[in-house]
């Protein structure tokens, strides 16, 4: 299309061409054919306008579920498996929480078990004499063994 018809198309679609314009029109064919079709989808899209009586009722969070769609759309590409959406990290989220209370009461269980005989009798009720065993090691590892546990 030629610059005249380009910058005075909208006054022609709203019926308020210039002179220039339809003298153009009726010397260029081209430009008249393009201008004709461009109407036609013009008077197409003017017919599917709504009336204010015949507005149709749009549910309740539409454009909520139109943007994840979107956004689910955009994932489905090479990216998508880096970036798989909020409902897969709160899932790995709340998993990460379940094994995390997990391990923390079995690592208290298990410490309960544990701390049951370290008080310096049991240790030293524990230790056997009659053991074959140099005097110096036995007397270091007791010592060692009191001082840890003493703490």
């Amino acid at each position: 299309m030629h610059d005249v018809v380009v910058n005075e198309l909208e006054e022609h679609l709203a019926g308020n061409a210039s002179s220039a314009f339809h003298g153009h029109l009726a010397s260029c064919h081209d430009c008249r054919a393009e201008v004709e079709s461009i109407a036609g989808v013009s008077e197409l899209v003017a017919e599917l306008r709504f009336g204010p009586e015949t507005v149709p009722e749009v549910s309740p969070f539409f454009y909520t579920r139109v943007a994840a769609g979107i956004v689910e759309h955009q994932n489905t590409g090479h990216w998508g498996l880096l970036a798989p959406g909020a409902a897969f990290f709160r899932r790995i989220a709340f998993a990460s929480l379940l094994v995390l209370a997990g391990l923390g009461s079995y690592l208290v269980m298990s410490q309960s078990d544990v701390s049951a005989g370290t008080d310096a009798a049991t240790i030293m009720a524990q230790h056997d004499a009659t053991a074959d065993h140099a005097a110096s090691s036995d007397r270091d590892l007791m010592l060692v063994t009191l001082a840890s546990y003493g703490q």
